[in-house]
């Protein structure tokens, strides 16, 4: 079996002395995994940045069988922000996210556009607001819906709070207002932390997987 698409690495390991396991997230093919020969040499490392955006040719004797990913880089993504912690570590949050979060070979154009889109808009200012808006829109997209401007879900006499699996929780004011240009770090922080309560609530707990070390860290960072 063959086939080419674009994607966006999401997370590599090491499998033997020149080669890694990569899992990247693509256009036609949803997320999939393969080996990537030679993956630790010198110059595939360059390629290989957790976020770049990277054409995959991806080869198996059988479509259920592991198979083997030849790679050319499109666009550097991750290198231009060595430099910024946050928005470095804002990239592995999103990948690591994507990774637990996306069932394996199943297309998910709509994700894979506001992903793309989020990854293009981290050069503004006002990227963690996107990026807060990303995750809304991710966990819209795997199947959780509520209209935090609708007065059905939301009791404005009680401070703004929402009904999820029977608990109430605080709205925060970044996503009540998303249109506002500058917040403070307690507001960015009120908005992570909700939506971590919505990923642990609605997928991770159930499932019993963990929030990504990189989205803790993400968090953390707004203290």
């Amino acid at each position: 079996m063959y086939w080419t698409d674009e994607g966006y690495l999401l997370s590599k390991t090491n499998f033997d002395e020149n080669s890694i396991i990569i899992e990247a997230f693509t256009l036609e093919h949803g997320k999939y995994s393969g080996i990537v020969y030679g993956g630790s040499s010198r110059k595939q490392k360059k390629n290989l940045q957790i976020g770049n955006k990277i054409s995959f040719n991806w080869r198996s004797k059988n479509e259920n069988k592991a198979g083997y990913f030849n790679i050319e880089l499109i666009n550097p993504v991750s290198p231009f922000f060595f430099d910024d912690k946050k928005r470095s570590i804002c990239i592995l949050s999103a990948t690591s996210i994507l990774k637990i979060l996306l069932p394996s070979r199943e297309t998910n154009k709509n994700i894979y556009h506001s992903f793309e889109n989020m990854l293009n808009n981290l050069k503004y200012n006002n990227w963690i607001n996107l990026y807060i808006s990303w995750e809304l829109s991710l966990i819209n997209q795997l199947g959780y819906e509520a209209n935090f401007i609708d007065k059905k879900n939301i009791n404005f006499d009680s401070k703004k709070y929402v009904d999820i699996n029977d608990k109430l929780f605080k709205v925060p004011n970044l996503i009540l207002h998303h249109n506002v240009k500058e917040n403070s770090k307690e507001d960015v922080r009120e908005a992570l932390t909700f939506n971590k309560l919505l990923f642990m609530e609605n997928f991770l707990t159930p499932n019993k997987l963990r929030l990504p070390i990189s989205r803790i860290i993400l968090e953390k960072y707004y203290i």
